[in-house]
């Protein structure tokens, strides 16, 4: 795969990376043509992330993503203690 092959996308917190693997392969002496094709989705929710600062890069067919946290996280969270009666 390719960085073209791949759409990385963040909306409504929600981090979603797209692919797709088209393949050809003819052999002209044996008249035959093979195909693969492929593709996927991934949908991540994200939390306290700043969005607007999100990279990403491809290498040597591995896709790296870094979203940095978001200093202000997320009011209104809140942790509830279990009883034991």
């Amino acid at each position: 795969m390719t960085e073209n092959d791949v759409q990385i996308e963040i909306a409504n917190g929600v981090l979603t990376i797209r692919g797709e693997k088209k393949s050809e392969h003819k052999d002209e002496d044996k008249y035959f043509t093979e195909r693969y094709y492929g593709s996927f989705q991934r949908q991540i929710a994200l939390q306290d992330v700043e969005e607007d600062k999100a990279e990403a890069s491809f290498k040597n067919g591995v896709l790296t993503i870094s979203l940095p946290k978001s200093e202000n996280p997320r009011a209104g969270v809140k942790r509830i203690a279990i009883n034991t009666k």
